[in-house]
């Protein structure tokens, strides 16, 4: 690129690769491209940069976020500097590409942004390549440019042919398997089992977050199949296997200050239980479990600049926002919302909620709390899901299951559905001065990001 660098140039360069080669999260299945020839054909041209750093590989179907950033800030904690590939973003795509070292973070600079896509500009023209290779390319050669010691990398969908697999990891980690993204990564949890396992490498550990009656085998067949031929292993099947640790079914090192984590960390969506022990596992293989972890844990989302998970927005009135968008995660959001009620930390719940029109919206309708009010929305995004659409959805499932509709209202616009919610809310509270109610923003990526710039 002979242009020098400006920030007009590099604003007007992010808008055509976002329009040319778009991402999964603006465009959904159609910027969706199964199979890694091409990043294994682009990696050999730049030199396989990820081979000069050790890599952790994560996939799961939710918590992979919260996995990458736990264990990013515990590993920096531990005196190294930590490349972390994340999504998706909230405000700024560089937010999917950071440093994380004494306590601190770093986002990848605009002129290495733009100096990298200049060089490489051709190459991706003439392999077509989609958003996502191109971001996972950046990040893999900014991180060997800058000299990291390891990378927590986070798969963008599936495993087996995601962008990411072109990696030989330390360890590998999947979170849980749900439903999502089936008609991409298959329709049983075994199927999307599969594709998640494959991140499995020969030789590498494996940790698995949740185990499940209908994915185990899936997982352990996949580590034995990989192995089964390596020398090192000589087809010792108990060998093999001790290669393979479901976090559930173990006690981490550093289990006995988990709720001292719990109650003192940053992230405190109710989820992060799992999550937590999902890591702690992790630490054990990665023999990194001191004490120092402990408190590295509970300031994750200060120290690596984590956002939109379980995140407080606002103190008065109280507003926390989450990208939770599948049934296997809103349970856990629904259902710490309606505890919240019930133990007395909030006295009336408004959610703003919206969908992208490709999510099987109507399996978490059952989830909603009945006793709340919904203003359902939609993100200025082609992939939103129409609000009116969502609300008739919503007093459909009330009618078929006989439960009586909370209140309900379609604001098309998320900044107008924000600012009716704040305005319930002040109202509340200028009737009752004891009244605390809380706002839940969510349901989708979109709708959150455009309520975090809101406020």
């Amino acid at each position: 690129m002979n242009e020098i660098f400006s920030e007009e140039r590099y604003e007007e360069m992010i808008r055509k690769l976002f329009v040319r080669f778009p991402s999964f999260q603006k465009a959904g299945a159609g910027a969706y491209k199964p199979g890694i020839a091409n990043m294994e054909f682009a990696d050999q041209l730049m030199g396989h940069p990820h081979r000069k750093y050790k890599v952790v590989h994560v996939a799961g179907t939710n918590g992979k976020g919260s996995v990458s950033n736990m264990l990013a800030s515990c590993l920096a904690a531990s005196g190294l500097k930590v490349g972390l590939y994340t999504s998706p973003h909230i405000l700024d795509f560089r937010e999917r590409i950071r440093i994380v070292k004494d306590g601190s973070y770093m986002l990848i600079p605009k002129e290495d942004v733009w100096s990298f896509i200049g060089q490489w500009q051709e190459t991706f023209d003439h392999l077509d390549m989609s958003f996502f290779e191109i971001t996972t390319l950046l990040a893999l050669n900014w991180f060997a440019d800058r000299d990291v010691d390891i990378v927590v990398l986070e798969t963008g969908l599936g495993g087996r042919l995601d962008s990411t697999n072109i990696v030989s990891p330390v360890l590998s980690v999947i979170t849980n398997i749900g439903l999502d993204h089936c008609d991409m990564l298959g329709g049983t949890l075994p199927e999307i089992a599969f594709e998640k396992a494959g991140i499995i490498k020969p030789k590498v550990p494996v940790v698995v977050g949740e185990s499940h009656p209908e994915t185990d085998a899936v997982f352990e067949r996949k580590v034995l199949y990989t192995n089964l031929s390596e020398p090192d292993f000589m087809g010792d099947r108990n060998a093999i296997m001790s290669l393979l640790t479901f976090a559930d079914k173990v006690e981490p090192s550093l289990w006995d200050c988990h709720e001292d984590v719990l109650r003192r960390m940053d992230l405190q969506g109710g989820y992060q239980r799992k999550n937590l022990r999902t890591v702690m596992a992790a630490l054990d293989v990665l023999s990194c479990s001191s004490p120092a972890m402990c408190e590295a844990l509970v300031r994750t989302a200060a120290r690596t600049d984590f956002r939109g998970r379980w995140e407080k927005l606002s103190d008065d009135p109280l507003v926390i926002c989450d990208i939770g968008h599948n049934e296997h995660g809103l349970r856990h959001n629904f259902r710490q919302l309606r505890r919240m009620k019930e133990d007395g930390e909030c006295s009336h719940l408004i959610i703003v909620y919206g969908s992208v029109a490709d999510k099987d919206v109507d399996s978490v309708m059952h989830l909603m709390p009945s006793d709340a009010v919904y203003i359902f929305t939609q993100a200025s995004s082609k992939r939103a899901l129409d609000a009116e659409a969502v609300k008739m959805k919503y007093l459909k499932h009330c009618r078929e299951a006989s439960c009586p509709a909370a209140e309900v209202h379609a604001v098309p616009v998320v900044s107008e559905a924000v600012s009716m919610a704040l305005s319930m809310a002040s109202d509340i509270m200028s009737s009752d001065s004891g009244a605390r109610p809380l706002i839940y923003i969510g349901g989708s990526t979109y709708v959150v990001a455009e309520a975090v710039a809101i406020l």
